[in-house]
Protein backbone atom coordinates (compact mmCIF):
# COMPACT_ATOMS: atom_id res chain seq x y z
CA UNK A 1 0.00 0.00 0.00
CA UNK A 2 1.24 3.64 -0.70
CA UNK A 3 1.60 6.88 1.55
CA UNK A 4 2.06 9.12 -1.55
CA UNK A 5 -0.51 11.11 -2.57
CA UNK A 6 -2.04 10.52 -5.74
CA UNK A 7 -1.16 12.77 -8.47
CA UNK A 8 -2.61 13.68 -11.60
CA UNK A 9 0.54 13.86 -13.92
CA UNK A 10 -1.47 14.34 -17.71
CA UNK A 11 -4.45 15.62 -18.92
CA UNK A 12 -6.96 12.47 -18.15
CA UNK A 13 -7.79 12.05 -14.74
CA UNK A 14 -5.67 9.29 -12.60
CA UNK A 15 -8.77 6.83 -12.53
CA UNK A 16 -8.78 4.30 -9.37
CA UNK A 17 -5.87 1.93 -7.77
CA UNK A 18 -5.30 -0.65 -10.77
CA UNK A 19 -5.79 -3.25 -8.32
CA UNK A 20 -7.10 -5.88 -10.45
CA UNK A 21 -3.79 -5.83 -12.58
CA UNK A 22 -1.48 -5.48 -9.59
CA UNK A 23 -0.32 -8.70 -9.36
CA UNK A 24 1.65 -7.67 -12.73
CA UNK A 25 3.06 -4.18 -11.46
CA UNK A 26 5.95 -3.68 -9.07
CA UNK A 27 4.39 -0.70 -6.55
CA UNK A 28 1.16 1.21 -7.22
CA UNK A 29 -0.52 1.92 -10.83
CA UNK A 30 -4.39 3.99 -11.59
CA UNK A 31 -6.49 2.59 -14.28
CA UNK A 32 -9.11 4.97 -16.22
CA UNK A 33 -10.42 3.12 -19.20
CA UNK A 34 -11.76 5.88 -21.55
CA UNK A 35 -13.04 3.36 -24.01
CA UNK A 36 -14.46 0.25 -23.12
CA UNK A 37 -14.42 -2.34 -26.37
CA UNK A 38 -18.08 -2.85 -26.93
CA UNK A 39 -20.57 -3.64 -30.59
CA UNK A 40 -19.10 -0.53 -32.77
CA UNK A 41 -15.62 -0.25 -30.75
CA UNK A 42 -13.07 -3.47 -30.46
CA UNK A 43 -10.07 -1.36 -29.43
CA UNK A 44 -9.61 -0.01 -25.83
CA UNK A 45 -8.39 2.70 -24.36
CA UNK A 46 -6.79 3.17 -21.04
CA UNK A 47 -5.40 6.07 -19.23
CA UNK A 48 -2.75 4.13 -16.80
CA UNK A 49 -1.00 6.14 -14.15
CA UNK A 50 2.34 4.82 -12.43
CA UNK A 51 3.64 6.32 -8.83
CA UNK A 52 7.17 7.10 -8.71
CA UNK A 53 9.36 3.44 -9.12
CA UNK A 54 6.30 1.62 -10.29
CA UNK A 55 6.79 -0.44 -13.26
CA UNK A 56 4.72 -3.46 -14.96
CA UNK A 57 6.16 -7.03 -15.62
CA UNK A 58 7.79 -7.93 -18.92
CA UNK A 59 5.30 -8.52 -21.33
CA UNK A 60 4.54 -9.35 -24.72
CA UNK A 61 1.69 -8.55 -26.69
CA UNK A 62 0.02 -11.75 -29.37
CA UNK A 63 -1.96 -11.02 -31.93
CA UNK A 64 -1.59 -7.42 -31.88
CA UNK A 65 0.40 -4.50 -30.37
CA UNK A 66 0.36 -1.62 -27.72
CA UNK A 67 0.80 1.89 -28.84
CA UNK A 68 1.76 4.00 -25.78
CA UNK A 69 1.06 8.14 -25.86
CA UNK A 70 3.14 10.03 -23.38
CA UNK A 71 0.80 12.36 -21.29
CA UNK A 72 2.78 13.32 -18.10
CA UNK A 73 6.00 12.79 -15.91
CA UNK A 74 8.28 10.98 -16.78
CA UNK A 75 8.96 6.72 -17.20
CA UNK A 76 10.98 4.05 -19.09
CA UNK A 77 10.38 1.90 -22.06
CA UNK A 78 12.21 -0.97 -22.63
CA UNK A 79 12.25 -3.70 -25.01
CA UNK A 80 14.29 -7.28 -24.23
CA UNK A 81 17.84 -6.84 -25.46
CA UNK A 82 17.88 -3.03 -26.46
CA UNK A 83 18.43 -0.20 -23.57
CA UNK A 84 15.54 1.56 -22.06
CA UNK A 85 14.04 4.39 -23.63
CA UNK A 86 13.70 7.60 -21.20
CA UNK A 87 9.84 8.75 -22.00
CA UNK A 88 8.41 12.34 -21.43
CA UNK A 89 5.16 13.51 -22.83
CA UNK A 90 4.59 13.75 -26.27
CA UNK A 91 6.50 11.04 -26.82
CA UNK A 92 4.81 7.65 -28.83
CA UNK A 93 5.94 4.11 -28.43
CA UNK A 94 4.60 1.12 -30.59
CA UNK A 95 5.42 -2.08 -28.76
CA UNK A 96 4.76 -4.35 -31.59
CA UNK A 97 3.17 -8.21 -31.82
CA UNK A 98 5.56 -10.43 -30.27
CA UNK A 99 7.76 -8.29 -28.82
CA UNK A 100 8.57 -8.56 -24.73
CA UNK A 101 9.12 -5.09 -22.96
CA UNK A 102 8.02 -3.52 -20.45
CA UNK A 103 7.18 0.28 -19.28
CA UNK A 104 6.77 2.26 -15.55
CA UNK A 105 7.66 5.42 -13.98
CA UNK A 106 11.06 6.68 -13.01
CA UNK A 107 12.14 7.08 -9.45
CA UNK A 108 11.45 10.46 -8.99
CA UNK A 109 8.21 10.76 -11.44
CA UNK A 110 4.47 10.14 -11.84
CA UNK A 111 4.32 8.94 -15.39
CA UNK A 112 0.49 9.00 -17.41
CA UNK A 113 0.77 7.60 -20.83
CA UNK A 114 -2.35 6.24 -23.19
CA UNK A 115 -2.42 2.42 -23.57
CA UNK A 116 -4.07 1.62 -27.09
CA UNK A 117 -4.21 -2.26 -26.82
CA UNK A 118 -4.97 -4.80 -29.17
CA UNK A 119 -4.66 -8.62 -28.92
CA UNK A 120 -3.58 -10.67 -25.76
CA UNK A 121 -1.22 -10.11 -23.07
CA UNK A 122 1.03 -12.75 -21.97
CA UNK A 123 2.12 -11.41 -18.46
CA UNK A 124 6.06 -12.76 -17.43
CA UNK A 125 8.48 -11.99 -14.53
CA UNK A 126 8.95 -8.89 -12.58
CA UNK A 127 11.37 -6.02 -13.76
CA UNK A 128 14.18 -7.02 -11.17
CA UNK A 129 15.25 -4.61 -8.92
CA UNK A 130 19.34 -4.82 -10.12
CA UNK A 131 17.86 -3.74 -13.57
CA UNK A 132 15.48 -0.79 -12.57
CA UNK A 133 17.79 0.48 -10.35
CA UNK A 134 20.89 0.74 -13.00
CA UNK A 135 18.45 3.35 -15.25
Amino acid sequence: MTNKPVKQPGVFKTGAKNDAFAQYFIGQSYNNTLVTPGTDVSVPVNNVTFEPGCRNNWHIHHNGSQILLVTGGQGWYQEEGKPAQLLNPGDVVVAHDGVKHWHGATKDSWFSHLAITTGKAEWLEPVSDMLYNQL
